[in-house]
Formats: structure tokens, sequence, C-alpha cells
């Protein structure tokens, strides 16, 4: 009892709610099918009537509910226990009845239920496709029509609306079945027909099923129903219908005629009058057609929408070719337009665009006079003086017919009157380009591209009227380069080239155009002087980096595939490779286009002759930094560019690291100068870890003599100072000489000098003994290559001699006598072997 009364509180509320818009239909559909379960849980062995009634009514409106929401197939299951339940109401009824009365009234009271249970199902079947189910149910209620005569409207509806529905699902045969059970039914009782306009809208219907089915094998049937509609309601969709069908029969002009002769005297719409006349010319009946839209003006004369049928005749004598006539009658319109007989604005625009499509159609067909002949009927209803941005664009276009027909002076004219009408048009801009072009006016040329690509950055605030779409500006600058190029009017073509590449979106149109911007830029910088180049070389560097950066975005565009993207990067890698080589004897440019060259690679897939390439742009950059870093430039200057060489040497070490894997590179240098470059680089950074890359540098076995005396020789060289490494590495190196086979005595020697000046520098006396016992051993190893070889050079001898000597003094200008005649001494022994310059010093 407590889940029934809940199960009927629930119900109620769903239909509180739905009342106030609080639950949607589809809520509603559940909560009453939850509420209906339960009632039918907590049903009984033999209920009572009313619960019985009362599970009829829910089970009914669930199954109902859930039609409507478009879940048919929920619906069922309830319809069918509203079935079962009718049964047995109807069994209790008769069970209680008296006599053959009392089971009329019931049987009576139980059909109403049965009938509507009937329908919903029948909606179910529809819903589903079940064509013979529907029918079956359909035909049930018919048969209860006798007995429920109230009904036969709804039932009507009913079977008009499954019509609708098969015939928008294009089931042309349900949807007939459908309409001619709704007319059937419509006819069966007279007090409660649905009406003459409805079974006339239901004849209109089922006619177009049949014509649109086949009508080459229902013509008859869909002109009967057309008939039969018009008898029961005289329509303007029923005239029209009636006409299209015998006109696709293929029917006599004296057969359309007689049709059109029945309708003189209902009441159409002048528009309505129109689409009959249109309907009439578009199937080839012109004789029927024309006249018709000849005699609907008399029907209208008061009306102010006249013109439409001028404009309908017009477009019809031009569909048909008959031009000649069709200029009869626009010069007749141009005539009432000054004598008081103007067309409505909506008609006027119409015409206008009749005549620019006609001006279009000679345009492309290369008949610019006749082009010029329509457009000036279209002049022709501006007058004198008046600002309008369609006239602009008129004169606009009058100014391109002008100069394919080589008169400038009227294309002149025409753009003057576009700049007086909208001269902030793109178009405009675009018009007066062309004709400072072909005059050879290249300032004025400029100037207008300048216009225009300014114009292209702005979105169109009022050219919508003239469907300007967002490519327009880079249509048109893209034009404009192609004029100036055809033109030779090279400086312009790069100005309209560089508006372009701004605005382009299209990846693919892009990167065309940056490749004929840096082709078009490199023949100008090749015939210029090496003074002028500085600008324009720059604007090579900046479409390369425009070209990287949309290779980079390119990720995003589906049209743009990854192996364009390869493509692409490939070129501009290389042109920024070559121009790296070409500009040399300019550093910094020199560096920024390797520095690009590298970054538009990483585009590429990282194959070796890529990471070769990558390799050497990086190594090629760092060298140039760390060269312009030693001129004479500022600390802070100089900081950076000692810091982005390392940032290059970094990417490059990471680059290397890869290559070597793909082959053998032992006579590859790349290593040594990695080491000597990053080394200059940190070296004059005064870089902490300085110390810990020369550990690593100290324990390498393979490391060249000549590498060694570059590290010590950076090591010393402002604005590094670091002459603990200087001498380490020198030591190393001497070490390595004379570990040769054969000292080359030349090279030993100026190693030696280096590690002498370091250890020994001039001018100091307070030296200690350690220092100068290492410096003593230095001598010594010289005086033995000296004399192990006739090589060794006099100078170096002279000046190991001097040192010595000088050395000697200053110990013994110190007091240091006993060491003072042992430098002295040492300096004599190198006196002997000297050559020609022995006498000299003896």
């Amino acid at each position: 009892l407590q889940a029934e009364e809940s199960a009927v509180s629930l119900w109620n509320w769903a239909v509180t709610k739905h009342t106030g818009a609080v639950i949607s239909d589809e809520q509603r559909a559940k909560l009453r099918f939850v509420a209906c379960r339960l009632i039918c849980l907590c049903e009984g062995s033999d209920p009572p009537e009313g619960t019985i009634r009362r599970q009829i009514l829910m089970s009914m409106k669930t199954g109902k509910g859930w039609i409507d929401v478009g879940k048919a197939g929920l619906a069922d299951g309830f319809l069918e226990n509203a079935m079962n339940s009718i049964e047995k109401l109807y069994a209790k009824l008769r069970k209680g009845s008296e006599g053959e009365a009392d089971i009329q009234v019931h049987r009576a009271d139980v059909e109403k239920s049965l009938f509507k249970v009937l329908s919903y199902q029948a909606e179910s079947a529809v819903a589903q496709g079940d064509f013979q189910k529907a029918v079956m149910c359909v035909q049930r209620c018919k048969d209860m029509l006798m007995k429920l005569p109230k009904e036969t409207c709804y039932l009507s509806f009913l079977c008009y609306n499954f019509g609708v529905e098969t015939y928008e699902w294009k089931r042309y045969e349900q949807s007939s079945f459908w309409l001619s059970q709704s007319y059937d039914i419509g006819k069966m009782d007279m007090k409660y027909s649905v009406g003459k306009e409805m079974q006339a809208k239901v004849l209109r219907l089922l006619a177009t099923t049949y014509f649109e089915w086949d009508c080459s094998l229902y013509l008859d049937k869909a002109l009967k129903a057309i008939s039969l509609a018009n008898q029961e309601n005289l329509h303007p969709a029923g005239f029209f219908l009636k006409v299209k069908i015998l006109l696709k029969s293929g029917a006599s002009d004296e057969d359309i005629n007689s049709v059109l002769a029945e309708f003189t005297h209902l009441e159409m719409s002048l528009d309505f009058c129109l689409n009959t006349a249109k309907l009439l010319l578009e199937h080839g009946r012109e004789s029927v057609g024309f006249d018709f839209l000849k005699s609907v003006p008399e029907r209208f004369e008061s009306s102010l929408d006249l013109g439409k049928i001028t404009l309908l005749h017009i477009e019809f004598l031009l569909q048909n070719k008959r031009e000649l006539l069709a200029k009869q009658k626009i010069e007749e319109v141009i005539i009432g337009h000054y004598t008081g007989k103007q067309l409505l604005p909506e008609a006027l625009n119409q015409l206008h665009i009749i005549l620019w499509d006609r001006a279009a159609k000679h345009y492309e067909e290369k008949s610019y006079s006749e082009a010029l002949h329509w457009y000036n009927y279209s002049v022709s209803f501006y007058t004198p003086g008046q600002i309008d941005q369609n006239l602009a664009k008129l004169q606009r276009n009058m100014a391109s017919c002008y100069l394919h027909l080589k008169q400038v002076d009227k294309a002149k004219e025409a753009v003057k009157q576009a700049e007086r009408c909208d001269p902030n048009s793109i178009f405009t801009k675009f018009s007066v380009y062309k004709i400072a072009v072909l005059e050879n006016d290249t300032d004025k040329a400029m100037e207008a591209v300048i216009e225009m690509g300014k114009l292209a950055e702005k979105p169109p605030e009022h050219e919508d009227k003239l469907r300007v779409d967002k490519n327009t500006g880079s249509n048109l600058l893209s034009l404009a380069a192609q004029i100036a190029l055809e033109n030779d009017q090279q400086i312009v073509a790069i100005k309209a080239l560089e508006y372009l590449s701004e605005h382009l979106q299209d990846c693919r149109q892009l990167f065309v155009s940056l490749k004929c911007l840096v082709r078009l830029m490199l023949s100008k910088v090749m015939a210029e002087n090496a003074e002028e180049r500085d600008g324009d070389i720059n604007s090579i560097l900046t479409y390369l980096n425009l070209a990287h950066k949309k290779l980079a975005e390119s990720f995003t565009e589906d049209k743009f595939t990854g192996d364009m993207r390869i493509l692409e990067a490939h070129w501009f890698r290389k042109v920024a490779w070559n121009l790296a080589v070409q500009f040399k004897d300019n550093p910094e440019k020199m560096r920024d286009f390797f520095v690009l060259s590298f970054k538009l690679s990483q585009f590429c897939p990282s194959d070796k002759a890529v990471l070769i390439a990558q390799k050497t742009c990086l190594l090629m950059a760092a060298a140039v930094d760390l060269e312009m870093g030693r001129q004479q430039v500022t600390p802070t200057e100089q900081t950076e560019l000692f810091s982005e060489a390392l940032q290059h040497l970094q990417k490059c070490k990471e680059i290397w690291k890869v290559l070597k894997v793909t082959g053998d590179f032992a006579k590859d240098p790349t290593d040594t100068l990695l080491l000597l470059y990053e080394f200059e680089a940190r070296s004059k950074l005064n870089d902490p870890t300085l110390h810990n890359l020369m550990e690593s540098v100290w324990e390498q076995p393979q490391i060249e003599i000549k590498t060694l005396e570059i590290i010590a020789s950076l090591a010393m060289e402002s604005p590094a100072r670091y002459p603990v490494l200087c001498k380490k590495a020198l030591k190393s190196a001497l070490n390595l000489h004379r570990k040769q086979a054969v000292i080359d005595a030349v090279k030993f020697s100026k190693c030696l000098h280096s590690l002498i000046n370091i250890s020994l520098p001039t001018g100091l006396t307070d030296l200690d003994t350690c220092v100068l016992q290492e410096v003593w051993d230095y001598f010594e190893d010289a005086l033995s290559v000296v004399s192990s070889t006739d090589a060794y050079p006099e100078m170096e001898i002279l000046w190991l001699m001097t040192r010595a000597w000088n050395t000697g003094i200053f110990q013994y200008s110190v007091g240091k006598y006993k060491e003072a005649e042992q430098w002295c001494g040492l300096g004599m022994r190198f006196l002997n072997h000297l050559g020609s310059l022995k006498k000299t010093y003896e």
C-alpha cells in the first residue's frame, strides 16, 4: 500500500513539475516510467476496478510519453500492459453486469480507451518503421469509428501526420497509403469531418507524393488528387502544383492556358504570380509564360512593386539570348527612373546585380566594349556627385575594361571617381596601382602598394557589401607583385611581396612568395655596390627568419604535409648556407646566415649530410663570434659575443656526438676546433669551469703539439690571463717535442722561448729558487738540442744566451754572486754555438 501511494505521489509530482516547466519531456517520461512500474508491481490477483482504470491511464500516458520523446521502442511494453488491463476491466465489468444493456454500456466505456491505445500503438509502429503493424492498428481504429464518430477527426489527422512523416523519409508508397486513408476517413462522417481546407491540404500532399515518387507512372493519380484538392478548396498552392504536374506531363499550351484561366479570379500575391510565370518560362513555355507575365500588371495596378515583373521579364529575355529586347526593356526602366516611375530600392538593387552579371559575362569573354555598355546602364541610375561604395566598385570595373581597351585616360578618370566614392578601399588602391605600374610611375606604384599593405592589415569595416573574404588583401597583393614583375618593376614587386608574406595564411603560398622575394632581392644585391648592400642583406635575413617562423607554425596546418615542410626547409637552409659563404667579407652577416641555416635544418630529417651541415654552421658561427670578440669592442659586447659562441659550441658538441657514431671521422679536426673555441670563449669570459675543462685535456693521449701551443697563446690573450694554464700547456708541448724521433729545432725553439718567457718574466729579480731551477732546466734542454743539431735558429741561440747572461747580471745586482756566476756561465756556453755572431759577442 505504501509503495502504491508513493507511485501515485511520484506520478502527480511529475505532472505538477512538467506543467511548471521545471522538468523536461524526457524527464517526465522517466518519472512516469518509474511510477507506472511501481503500480504494476503492487497489483494483486484481483485488483478493484479503480486500480485497473488507473493502470490503464498510467500505462497509456507512459507509452505516449516515450513516443513523444522519440523512444518508441520503450512504449510498446506499456501499451501492451494497457491492452491487457483493458481486457481485465471489460471482463470485470461483464461479470458484474445484470443484463445486455449493462454490457453495451461497459463495452462503450472500454472501447474509448481501446481506441486510444490502438492509435498510440500505430504511432509507435510508424516511428519504428513497422508499416504492417501500424496499418493493422489503424484499421481496427477505423472499424471502431461507427461507434466512436467523434474520433473521426483525430484519426484523419493521425493518418495525415503519418503521411507527412513517411513523405519526409521518402517512403512514398507508405505516404500515399496514409494520405489516402486520411482523406477517406475525413469523408466518413461529415458532422465530425476535418473540413474542406484540411481535406484539400491532404490531397495536395498526396499529389506531391505521387509526383515525386514517379511522375511518369503515377501522373494520372497525381492529377486526380490535385483536381480533387482544388474542388475541395481552391488554393494558390493547388493551382501552382497542378501547373507543375501538367508541365511535367508535357501537356499542351492550350491545356495549361485553360488551367490558368480557371484561376483568373483566385486571390494570389504578386510573388506567387511571378513564381508561376518563372515556372512556365523555366520549362520552355515562353508563349504561355510571357502572356501570363503581361497579364500580371493588370491584376496589381495599385502595387508599388511592379518592377519585379519587369525584372523577371528582363532576366528571361537574357536567359533566352534575346539581349536586344532586354536592352530595350532596361532603357525603358532608365527613362522611367527619371520620369517618376522609379523601381523600389530592393528591385533596383536586383537590377544592378543583373546588369553587373551580364557585364561580367562579357568581360570574361573579353568583350570589353560590350561590358562597358552594361556597366553604363548601371551608372545611369546614379545621380552626378553621388557617393556610394557600389558606384566605386562599378567605376573600378569600368577602369579595368578601359585598360584592356588601352584607353588609359578614361581608366584614370574612372579610378578618380572610385577614389572620390571610396578612397579607403583596398580595391581602389589596387586600381590606382595598376595604372601607376602601366605608366611606369614607380613612386606612385610604391605609394599605392604601401597603402594596400596597410589596408590588408585592417579587418574590412564596410566591404561586406562587396563580399570581401579574409584572403582578399593577400590575393590583391599577389596580383600586384605579378603585375610589377610583368612590367619589370622589381622594387615595386619586392614591396608587394613583403606585405604579401606578412598576411598569407596558406603555408604553400607563403613559401612561394618568400622564395620569390629571396631570388629578387639576391639579384638586386648582386647588382649593388658593397656600401649599398647592408639594408638588402638585412631584408633577406628577415625573409629567412619569417620562413623559419612559419615552418615552426606549419605543424598545425593539415594541408601542409611533413614532406612539404622538409622540402621547404631544405631549400631555405641551403640558401642561407650559400649566402653565408657568399658574404664572408661581412663576418656578422655570415654568422647570422650560418645560424639561420642551422635553425632551418632542424626541420629536416637528421641524416648524415644534415648533421654535418649543422655541425659546420655552428662551428662557423662560433668562430665568427670569437673573431668579432677579439676586435676592439666594449667589454659588454665581448661578453655577449663569447657567450653566444659558447651556446653554439654546446649545440655543436651534442650534434658531433651523434655524428661520430655514423662513420669514421679520425682525420676530422672538429674535436680540436671545439676544444680551442671553447677554451677561448671560457677563458675570455673568466669562466670558473675552465680548469675542469682543461683537466680532461691534459689526459688526452692524442693531443697535438700545435693545439697545446694555441691553448698557451689563448690563455694569455687579453682579456684572458691564465699564466699557470699557459705554462702547463707549453710544458706539455715541449715534452711532446722531445718525444719526436727527430726534433724540429725551429718549432722546439719557439715553444721553449714562450715557456721561458712565461716562467721568467723580464725585469723580475726576486725569483724563487725553485722557479730558477725549473728555468735552468729549460736552458739545459735547449743546450742539449742546440748541441745535437745545426738547425737551431741562431737568433734563438742568441736570445737564450742573452736571457741567461741578463739573469746572471740581475742576480749579481741583488748580491747573489754564486747564482750570478752560474747564470753568466750558462750564457757563455751558448756563445760557442753562435755562428756569424760569435765574434761580435766574444
